[in-house]
């Protein structure tokens, strides 16, 4: 049985189905990552539901994604039913008590949960250039906005930010070409269409402020328990990419804001990324290094980083050679691909010589796994046959009212829910362009004109009678500038800020700085 230092996953069985041992995860070995994986229906939310639930008796925060509403459960405290008390007795949970547990609720669309909001700055070029599934051409005309944002002291906090400026760059392409080298009105064109269909499936939501404080999903209770922090996530996989774009920046938040603490006696905080092979999925080359980059590094920062997905070849091999703690549901294997997932699966776990991996992986049960995990010195366990043990919390989604009361009584209730529109690139550009104008109108009042006098009879060449004899100006031919051609000549006079290094902080921006 678990305990203080440890989070009990289940009983393994000998091959006469009797019971062996408690198979448990040791808390020190937490920030070494993990992989929840198995054929829909099988159970991973189920053990993702217990994980979390160790984990927050633990004193360890916990944020994870709740893809079909099924997780929202764990706020809510368990009943006896029969198959629960039942699977409690197999395992020798004694005694098997029912828990409810500290759960703050977010969604990146503000309906189910707290609102969560980054700004374009914080996002970065290669992340928002992955949302967009840019070009090579394009990335490269995104990172020169963000450059030139940064050299002109232009905030990016939202997506009209972003759409002023890239108005400006179509506009200054010319010069810009030289200092950077090629930019394209038809590519940036490309960009500015891109954001249209981006903000029509509802990111525009996510981009602004305020913007989430890590510290809001860190958080304890006064009685010890880590916070769980559940995404909604139901509506945010009708648009996958964003799912993964947001996660992987939370991700990457995480390693930039976090201090190095080596190996703690448990984690700071676990992360958990469900549906995990939407992050890989057509990523290129340089961002699967990233994420490698960040799995193997955030340990030190005390975070562990456990991902959820069906087939375990979803998972690059680097990044799969660092998750030293393996839950593996059943797979099926009809396919030359599934049968390729099973081996792989297998080949992945120390072996156990009282059964061959291959062929248990084929037979397990729903609530049954195998199970590895790091034991003393890192070292990981002989792989064991497992029946996972029942959650102390409800089993299966909370009502629409349970919700509410919840996110009402949150502690961060409040803080997130109305937008911050303060002055960024958008209001600072048209004020550029509105100083321009004026300069400009006032240049040709001082040129135009002759004498402030008139003489009687004579006037001046360009009024023309007016009613009752009185001489009016003439209408002047217009010559106003766009916005972004007046930004131009007065963007030269500004000077670069010191908010130039929060705007150049993308993913993993201190890697690049000496790693």
């Amino acid at each position: 049985m678990a305990d203080d230092n440890s989070i009990f996953i289940g009983a393994s069985r000998k091959p006469d189905d009797s019971y062996q041992r408690a198979e448990q995860l040791l808390l020190q070995y937490g920030n070494r990552h993990g992989l929840v994986t198995g054929a829909t229906g099988t159970g991973k939310t189920v053990t993702l539901q217990i994980l979390a639930e160790g984990f927050s008796n633990a004193g360890v925060p916990v944020f994870c994604a709740d893809i079909k509403g099924d997780l929202s459960g764990i706020a809510m405290m368990g009943t006896a039913q029969d198959f629960l008390v039942k699977r409690a007795e197999q395992v020798r949970l004694d005694p098997y008590d029912f828990q409810e547990f500290p759960v703050i609720f977010w969604d990146l669309f503000g309906e189910q949960g707290h609102s969560i909001r980054a700004t374009v700055s914080e996002m970065g070029p290669l992340l928002l250039s992955r949302l967009m599934n840019l070009t090579e051409a394009q990335e490269g005309i995104m990172n020169i906005a963000f450059r030139l944002a940064d050299e002109e002291g232009l905030l990016l906090l939202d997506m009209k930010d972003l759409q002023a400026l890239l108005a400006n760059i179509a506009e200054r392409a010319d010069e810009l070409g030289s200092r950077y080298g090629n930019v394209t009105k038809p590519s940036v064109g490309a960009i500015q269409r891109t954001l249209l269909v981006l903000e029509q499936q509802g990111a525009a939501h996510f981009f602004g402020e305020p913007a989430l404080r890590i510290s809001d999903i860190m958080r304890t209770t006064r009685d010890g328990r880590g916070a769980i922090s559940v995404l909604a996530a139901d509506k945010l996989m009708m648009n996958p990419r964003l799912y993964a774009t947001f996660l992987l920046w939370l991700m990457s938040e995480l390693f930039e804001v976090l201090p190095e603490v080596g190996d703690p006696d448990r984690p700071k905080l676990v992360f958990f990324f469900d549906e995990a092979h939407l992050l890989f999925d057509e990523a290129p080359k340089v961002l699967i290094d990233r994420v490698e980059q960040v799995v193997r590094l955030i340990r030190s920062k005390g975070v562990g980083v456990y991902f959820v997905t069906q087939n375990p070849l979803d998972i690059p091999e680097k990044v799969l050679a660092q998750l030293g703690n393996r839950v593996q549901h059943a797979l099926r294997a009809y396919t030359p691909r599934e049968q390729q997932a099973v081996k792989t699966a297998a080949e992945t776990f120390r072996p156990n010589p009282d059964f061959d991996c291959m062929t248990a992986i084929t037979q397990l049960g729903t609530g049954e796994a195998l199970v590895s995990t790091l034991e003393a010195k890192g070292i990981p366990s002989m792989v064991q046959r497992t029946l996972i043990r029942p959650p102390s919390s409800r089993l299966g989604p909370i009502t629409p009212a349970e919700r509410l009361q919840l996110i009402q009584e949150s502690p961060v209730a409040g803080q997130y829910e109305q937008t911050i529109d303060r002055e960024s690139a958008f209001e600072m550009l048209q004020k550029k362009a509105r100083e321009a104008q004026d300069s400009e109108e006032q240049g040709r009042q001082g040129t135009t004109g002759g004498s402030r006098w008139t003489i009687p009879g004579f006037g001046n060449d360009d009024d023309k009678p007016g009613p009752a004899g009185r001489r009016v100006p003439s209408p002047r031919p217009s010559n106003r500038q766009t916005v972004a051609e007046a930004a131009i000549k007065s963007v030269v006079r500004s000077v670069g800020s010191s908010v130039g290094r929060a705007i150049v902080r993308g993913i993993l921006g201190s890697l690049s700085r000496g790693r």
